[in-house]
């Protein structure tokens, strides 16, 4: 993410470097001008008292200024530029009372107080050319006041003016540099600022998500336990009453001869249907047990059309329970692929047994089978009420209760687990599901590779 500095911010961050800068310069002047006074008394020993008292008097109201501006927050610019304004006056005066013998040193003093002034203050550059043309306006006036000794021009710039002038002029490309360092560097600084802020920000949040992923990774712990356990117990369940119906459907099958065509017919599917159901909970079982979300298919050779035949016989008395028409287009003729037989006639299991669940009373629907470029396909065709293309894709794709209230008949809640596992199995087996509702109905297409 992109951060950005407003100028509202680098401004405030501006203007306290400069205090900070202009805190140096006040506190420097305070204690080392009045030491100024040395060089008086050295070069100027009949005046020197009264030079003191004039630097005293200076450093007394700059301090007064510093505090005043300080409690009134007043912008740093005008406290710098009435300091160094009472530094030119003083110095101004005193390089026009002294004799010229010693006007150098005093030219120098000046020019060293104006280069310290530049080299430590922080202010846009204009400001201190502004202040070195108000040192030499300074200069001129009391040079016409105050010229006690009748000085030339001429004598002035040679005895210490002409360094005065040079040092002043030299001395104010420096703020300039300088301002544009500090700028730089407090840039910098708020930059670093706002990446730290904007990094403990993102820590927060990803300490929170972490916190939170790890509640919900110790929710989902506990919640796997829970379906090993349930899956433990239903599994061990579902094989006694799995071993119950083999057990009474053998003792059916023994009394063969009292049974009639039909009865044993109905046994023998029994008997089909519960080598299924075993067949496929060992299966689950076994993924249960090694912790995987793979399924090791028993492949074989078969002739599918059969398989679609037997979950076709199977369901039609489900379907004339509920007064619909199951209409046969299933080839005769065989067509052998290689899948896991009892996996494929679940697919088809659950896709004919929900569209019968979800499907109107007088009802027709057609199961379909053909070969077609070389792939097994079979087909639900089913013109009633559309169950909806946005429904279907909840059903296939997650658990899913459906609420048909549209077509005014009994409401039936079931939930699209059914149609999960077919859509899954088919895809791990190899083949491919599909499925449609729209104003045609409902139309279910399951494709295999055909073998011959």
């Amino acid at each position: 993410m992109l951060i950005q500095i407003n100028k509202d911010e680098l401004n405030k961050e501006l203007t306290k470097k400069a205090w900070y800068q202009t805190n140096i310069i006040v506190w420097a002047i305070v204690f080392l001008y009045p030491i100024l006074s040395i060089a008086d008394f050295i070069y100027a020993n009949e005046v020197w008292v009264q030079f003191l008292i004039v630097r005293i008097i200076t450093v007394l109201f700059i301090l007064g200024l510093y505090t005043f501006f300080q409690n009134k927050k007043y912008d740093y610019r005008v406290l710098l530029h009435l300091t160094l304004l009472m530094l030119s006056i003083t110095s101004a005066i005193l390089c026009n009372l002294v004799n010229i013998t010693h006007l150098t040193v005093y030219y120098l003093i000046y020019s060293i107080v104006i280069l310290f002034f530049n080299l430590q203050v922080f202010w846009e550059p204009i400001n201190s050319i502004f202040q070195v043309l108000i040192s030499i306006v300074l200069l001129t006036l009391f040079f016409n006041a105050l010229n006690q000794y009748q000085y030339t021009l001429d004598m002035v710039i040679s005895n210490g003016g002409q360094y005065f002038f040079i040092v002043s002029l030299i001395s104010c490309l420096i703020p300039g540099a300088r301002y544009k360092v500090i700028e730089r560097e407090v840039r910098s600084q708020l930059l670093i600022e706002k990446s730290n802020e904007q990094l403990k920000t993102q820590n927060r949040d990803i300490a929170e998500k972490n916190s939170l992923i790890d509640v919900q990774y110790e929710r989902l712990r506990k919640m796997d336990e829970q379906k090993n356990s349930f899956i433990n117990i239903a599994g061990h369940d579902l094989k006694n009453l799995i071993g119950s119906i083999i057990m009474s459907n053998n003792m059916i099958r023994e009394e063969d001869a009292r049974l009639s065509a039909d009865q044993l017919e109905y046994s023998n599917y029994i008997s089909e249907s519960t080598e299924k159901m075993q067949y496929m909970l060992n299966k689950l079982m076994d993924v249960k047990e090694i912790e995987s979300p793979e399924i090791k298919f028993n492949l074989q050779m078969f002739d599918i059309n059969t398989e679609a035949r037997q979950v076709f016989k199977g369901l039609t008395e489900t379907a004339h329970m509920k007064n619909i028409h199951l209409i046969d287009n299933i080839l005769r003729l065989p067509i052998n692929v290689r899948l896991d037989k009892v996996f494929t006639g679940q697919v088809f299991q659950n896709l004919l047994s929900n569209t019968i669940k979800f499907s109107q009373t007088n009802n027709n629907i057609k199961v379909v089978t053909s070969l077609q470029r070389q792939k097994f396909v079979f087909e639900i065709i089913d013109e009633g009420i559309a169950i909806g293309q946005e429904e279907l894709n909840m059903m296939f794709n997650k658990l899913k209760t459906l609420n048909d209230t549209s077509s005014g008949t009994i409401t039936e809640s079931r939930l699209g687990l059914g149609l999960s596992i077919a859509k899954l199995m088919t895809k791990e087996m190899g083949g491919d599901l599909t499925y449609r509702s729209d104003d045609n109905g409902n139309y279910f297409r399951v494709e295999f590779y055909a073998i011959n």
